[in-house]
């Protein structure tokens, strides 16, 4: 099975895309304010990308890279779905400081970039559970002579 395609692989992988998302945006990335990620934004892609990473390389034990994906699949499809209800949080005051940050004043979700983001991140966590799932039935099934 292909590793991206695991709760693993994708703790692994989804781990340092978070980190380096993360990294580029407290840094400053030229571009970045496309995804108009905050500070706080930032900081949690910092933690999260930490965790996955840890758990998805430090950890040998399946049942909690498991339980741990299903946790990200429903906090991404969470944060995708309330990022298309939020109101908007106001112009730029800065490269990547909105007038008035709309979740807990902490960050701005109502991008649609960020609901995208956060969709395919549930995409990706979902299929990667779906397919482990499925692994079993797709091993070869013993030849009969």
């Amino acid at each position: 099975m292909n590793a991206l395609l695991t709760s693993a692989g994708f703790l692994r992988f989804g781990g340092i895309v978070l980190l380096l998302v993360g990294v580029a945006g407290l840094v400053g990335i030229p571009g970045q304010s496309f995804w108009a990620f905050t500070d706080g934004e930032d900081i949690a892609h910092l933690a999260l990308g930490i965790v996955g990473v840890g758990a998805g390389f430090g950890l040998k034990n399946a049942g909690l890279h498991r339980l741990l994906t299903i946790v990200v699949f429903a906090t991404a499809i969470v944060f995708a779905l309330w990022g298309l209800i939020l109101p908007s949080g106001g112009a730029f005051t800065a490269p990547d400081k909105f007038a008035t940050p709309n979740f807990y004043g902490l960050a701005n979700l109502e991008s649609p970039m960020d609901s995208i983001l956060h969709l395919v991140v549930a995409v990706w966590s979902g299929l990667a559970l779906w397919m482990e799932r499925r692994a079993p039935a797709l091993a070869a099934a013993p030849q009969s002579r």
